[in-house]
């Protein structure tokens, strides 16, 4: 076709197993018109982002393209066929005439480079910009993805930014050469919803200033409905159904796109269930009760700027003055916008970075006067299930070795047949395969490196566990069974959790109470349902605002 930017025909995407061949992608055919969203939607697992990697040239592994053409239309000259092109023909189309965001940003950064340069070296390599060209177009396009203080943005290495600010820097990287095609895989699953907001405004915005087109792969159906025109629907990789946005949303025809419209309704309708049984009385008996976590004037600041002299004269108050109790079997949600204090006050309460100032106690002990050598039995029952399930996960150990090393490190069971056993065990719970235990990260998708990470947590049968967007990348069949496997844990074992997410929605299912963080500062607390419905704070009214305008 003419306006076709791209036109993908037959494609099959293979990657070698032990016990044979997998394939990924199995002789999926669509084409991508010039100025059009192209949503593609299915669970973690159903082929998206192959899809999208073998458009890039990136399969990881010993992926292989087994058969297909996917013709792409450049700026000048003829079309190409990608599935062709070597890796030094694909170079310089990356970035110029293909901008791809990826799922995880700490994967698309390099950790021992400033973030603005990183984007400026783009820059200067496809426009032969000068720095200061280069520099200030950086600035310009930091503002339009919402980044705060776009210098200091620009002068901070990735891991002085939280995971939505790192994921918009990418954002930035992407749109920085203006290509013809944009990839967005998962591009805000990563992010809270004000910011969520912001960025599907902006590429709604970017339909109407550019002539370039978008592949959008999500697992929310209600981003789609945002900010698609056409959607494909994958399971287990093929497509299933396509079509325009609406009319799939008002009629879906396959079953199971109707089992993923089925499974977004109950999640953006559904009420939390109160606690059964004895636990009925267990919000109102909270404050009778001692706390099995006790936060007491946590401050944990950063060194943002220093003098000549190297003093140090301004700071980033991740963590501003927070007290919290946490009681025994009860969910504590805690939720705020990126860049809030979550996931920094997650870690300092486990003292992963150490706080600056301020007291936690767990089970009455002071975490800050433990002795190293008290520390390992305190790690078997305090865990964390983080954000980037890939940068936490060791690339070249196999997720079975993944799940049993904690085992062994703590002496859980005696043999290690006990160990794979319950390995096997805890990858079919999280809902993978048994098959999967001989396999490596770069092996699975996103959401399924996801629950790998979540096995590898339980393994330890800790007593309390933080959750920091454990279930952000995960679709939203996925996320329920994550969810209701958590809570049935929590019931079985009485764990105690603290369940960080930037989603309200989901923080209103999980909790018992919810903690609303803003700039390091603890804004709002109470009752789950009573904070999700009648909101006291202006801010978590706009967090609430932001989620109600996306789904």
């Amino acid at each position: 076709m003419p306006s076709s930017l791209l036109q993908i025909n037959d494609l099959i995407v293979t990657f070698p197993l032990e016990a044979g061949t997998l394939e990924a992608v199995k002789g999926i055919s669509f084409s991508l018109q010039k100025g059009e969203t192209l949503g593609i939607v299915g669970e973690s697992g159903s082929g998206k982002s192959v899809t999208a990697l073998s458009i890039m040239g990136l399969l990881p592994g010993r992926g292989k393209l087994a058969n297909g053409e996917i013709i792409f239309q450049p700026k000048e000259g003829g079309p190409l066929d990608l599935a062709k092109l070597t890796q030094k023909e694909f170079r310089p189309l990356r970035g110029k005439e293909i901008g791809m965001i990826f799922q995880e940003p700490m994967t698309s950064l390099n950790p021992v480079f400033r973030c603005g340069e990183q984007v400026a070296e783009a820059i200067r390599l496809h426009q032969n910009a000068s720095p200061e060209a280069a520099k200030k177009q950086v600035l310009s396009l930091f503002e339009k993805v919402k980044l705060p203080d776009p210098e200091r943005m620009y002068r901070s290495y990735p891991h002085q930014l939280s995971g939505g600010q790192r994921q918009r820097v990418v954002i930035a990287m992407a749109l920085s050469c203006n290509p013809s095609l944009l990839i967005a895989d998962e591009p805000t699953s990563a992010l809270d919803v004000t910011v969520q907001r912001s960025i599907l405004d902006l590429v709604n915005d970017l339909k109407n200033d550019w002539d370039g087109s978008t592949i959008f792969i999500t697992h929310d159906l209600g981003v789609v409905a945002e900010v698609a025109d056409r959607v494909l629907v994958m399971e287990k990789g093929q497509i299933v159904e396509q079509g325009r946005v609406g009319d799939i949303l008002k009629n879906p025809q396959h079953p199971y796109t109707q089992k993923l419209l089925e499974n977004f309704k109950q999640r953006t309708s559904k009420k939390r269930a109160p606690k059964l049984g004895s636990d009925l009385a267990h919000l109102s008996n909270l404050e009778s009760r001692l706390p099995v976590l006790s936060v007491k004037n946590l401050f944990t600041w950063f060194p943002s700027r220093r003098s000549f002299f190297g003093k140090t004269i301004e700071y980033v108050k991740a963590v501003d003055g927070v007290s919290l109790d946490v009681f025994k079997g009860e969910t504590l949600g805690l939720v705020g916008e990126s860049g809030s204090g979550k996931t920094t006050l997650g870690r300092s309460i486990l003292h992963l970075l150490p706080p600056t100032s301020g007291d936690v106690s767990f089970k009455k002990q002071n975490l800050s006067q433990v002795a190293d050598k008290r520390w390992k039995g305190l790690r078997k029952n305090m865990q964390i299930i983080f954000q980037d399930p890939y940068s936490s996960l060791d690339p070249r150990q196999t997720i079975g070795a993944a799940i049993v090393e904690p085992m062994q490190v703590h002496g859980i069971l005696t043999t290690e047949k006990e160990r794979r056993e319950k390995a096997l065990e805890l990858l079919e719970t999280v809902g993978l395969d048994a098959s999967h235990f001989w396999r490596f990260p770069n092996e699975f998708s996103g959401g399924q490196r996801q629950r790998i990470c979540i096995a590898r947590a339980l393994a330890l049968e800790p007593e309390f566990i933080i959750c920091d967007e454990c279930v952000s990348s995960l679709d939203v069949t996925v996320q329920a069974q994550v969810l209701d496997l958590l809570k049935n844990l929590q019931e079985k074992h009485s764990l105690t959790y603290i369940f960080i997410s930037h989603d309200l929605a989901v923080v209103r299912l999980m909790s018992d109470r919810i903690a609303v963080m803003k700039d390091g500062k603890i804004v709002e607390m109470g009752e789950a349902e009573e904070v999700y419905t009648q909101p006291k704070s202006d801010y978590t009214k706009s967090l609430l605002s932001a989620v109600l305008g996306i789904h």
